[in-house]
């Protein structure tokens, strides 16, 4: 103890005068010592703590189940995602030079190379359809009808008709001369068949006026029954004006009835008075058709054989 004693206070005596340089064989063997003394001591640094007390680290409880959803929710839009990869490529072919069965231009236009099944087409700028110039466009509906439809503009092509309708009019052009072959716009442009077609077959037709030219006869034929009627009155004008009828005339005014030129009847399909003894039968009620000089028609009723028109209630006074 005493040498201990000694030995620090000459090293306290030196180290007041200076520092003390030691050896290196001084120097390693206190690093030695030290690093004995630490691997030794193995409860260096240790503290006793409650591990419940810690800070836990990840998810838990509530934010472990939103993360799992959101994990699921990652992986249904991936699973939809590569559906909607696979029918894209299956339907539209992309390969490595491109789309099979399409072409996309510069100026919008899009082109179908190969026969192509859609249902609706709905073009967000343009509506405007059209094949190349060499070949057809076909265009087939399975057990549908095929409409086009801009607006309330709609053209229906369906397998016994074709049918075009529109509220704000309509017109046709050739798209080469620019000319007008039909348009509704009356005021600027008179309705006119195409060069070519000779025949108009319509079921119901609502116009002001039906003419011919100067050269060519106006021929109206039916297979059925044929109903004219006008809000404001017909008027049947011409140079000759023939009605072949199988069945019934029938002529219905709200005022009256004129007949103006050379009117002839043919009887011989109308039934004849004279004919048996069916004016004196008590079930049949016949008229006569009678004229005046003037056009005007009136009927007068047949009580017997030969009767005339000359009777004292007609309108055509002392004229017949």
């Amino acid at each position: 103890m005493a040498a201990a004693a000694a030995a620090a206070a000459a090293t306290e005596q030196q180290s007041s005068n200076g520092p003390v340089k030691k050896s290196m064989r001084e120097k390693a063997v206190e690093r030695r010592n030290v690093n004995k003394e630490h691997n030794s001591n193995f409860k260096a640094g240790y503290i006793p703590i409650d591990e419940d007390r810690l800070h836990k680290t990840g998810l838990r409880g509530r934010k472990g189940n939103l993360a799992i959803c959101v994990i699921i929710l990652l992986f249904i839009l991936a699973v939809i995602n590569l559906l909607i990869t696979l029918v894209i490529w299956a339907v539209i072919r992309i390969g490595p030079n491109g789309c099979d069965s399409m072409e996309f231009h510069e100026s919008g236009l899009l082109r179908f190379k190969q026969v192509s099944d859609m249902g609706v087409i709905r073009p967000l700028y343009k509506s405007t359809v059209g094949g190349r110039r060499n070949e057809n466009l076909v265009i087939t509906g399975n057990n549908q009808p095929i409409v086009f439809q801009q607006g309330t503009t709609k053209l229906s092509v369906e397998k016994n008709k074709t049918s075009i309708t529109s509220d704000i009019g309509m017109q046709f052009f050739d798209p080469r001369t620019q000319n007008v072959l039909f348009s509704t716009d009356y005021e600027n442009h008179e309705f006119q068949l195409p060069s070519g077609v000779k025949s108009l077959n319509v079921q119901k037709a609502s116009t002001e006026r039906i003419t011919s030219n100067a050269t060519s006869d106006l021929n109206i034929k039916v297979d059925g029954r044929a109903i004219v009627r006008g809000n404001e009155g017909v008027f049947i004008m011409g140079k000759t004006i023939e009605f072949h009828m199988g069945g019934n005339v029938e002529l219905k005014a709200e005022n009256s009835i004129i007949l103006n030129g050379s009117v002839m009847v043919s009887p011989t399909r109308m039934p004849s008075s004279s004919s048996g003894d069916a004016s004196g039968s008590g079930d049949w009620v016949r008229y006569k058709l009678c004229m005046c000089a003037d056009g005007t028609l009136f009927k007068v009723q047949v009580t017997g054989h030969n009767m005339g028109c000359q009777v004292a209630d007609n309108p055509c006074g002392n004229t017949h």
